[in-house]
């Protein structure tokens, strides 16, 4: 049964860092391909970073030269690193096998002064 699990969540000012991570239980893993969504209050959910098998990356724009998207096949995780928070980066964060579209439960970020 597939299980993604999100930590690295909390709080932080503008400007402040962030490092979440999702440890992942699934056959394969190295061949899915893994992103992090996310979704702040009375908005849609959004793609934040795509990584595939082979490391290629995309992100959305707003996020583009501050996030990060990894992984580390042989730990079956995958990180995204933010950088520059800001207070729109405030949402629920959800790593997913794109895959197979499953999703984990999300972890909370909270940018605020």
């Amino acid at each position: 049964q597939v299980q993604l699990v999100e930590s690295g969540g909390g709080s932080v000012q503008p400007g402040g860092s962030l490092r979440l991570s999702c440890a992942a239980s699934i056959i394969g893993f190295r061949s899915h391909v893994m992103g992090w969504y996310r979704q702040a209050p009375g908005k849609q959910r959004e793609v934040v970073a795509r990584i595939s098998g082979s490391g290629i990356t995309n992100y959305v724009d707003s996020v583009s030269g501050r996030f990060t998207i990894s992984r580390d096949n042989a730990k079956n995780t995958v990180a995204l690193q933010m950088n520059s928070l800001k207070p729109e980066d405030t949402a629920v964060y959800y790593c997913v096998d794109l895959t197979t579209n499953y999703w984990g439960r999300g972890i909370q970020v909270t940018v605020s002064s």
